[in-house]
């Protein structure tokens, strides 16, 4: 698995970077029969046109064989904006998993 992380109007650390390799990590057993598999993630601070606050957007392009599903989520809590990424990520990874089960048995 390849994974690109991209950091935009955000400082990288060491902590973000970690999070996410652990989340994307959680989305390796759904993703072993697929291979190869690209991960490009990005997260970026947007506080151009809110007045209150910060707002996080954490982007997902996952690049399957045939295949790309994209999932973009934004939160005021950066980590929040990650998990729900994560966690959206899982249910369309599942779904293309049982699609592609029915199509092979038709």
């Amino acid at each position: 698995m390849n994974l690109n992380i991209k950091y935009s109007n955000l400082e990288s650390t060491e902590a973000i970077k970690n999070y996410i390799e652990n989340k994307i990590a959680m989305l390796e057993k759904y993703l072993n029969e697929f291979s190869p598999v690209k991960i490009d993630f990005e997260v970026e601070l947007t506080t151009k046109h809110h007045q209150k606050g910060d707002i996080f957007r954490a982007e997902m392009n996952l690049f399957l064989p045939g295949d790309m599903i994209r999932i973009e989520k934004t939160e005021s809590d950066l980590y929040k904006a990650i998990d729900k990424v994560k966690d959206h990520a899982q249910e369309l990874i599942i779904k293309h998993k049982e699609k592609n089960i029915s199509l092979k048995r038709k």
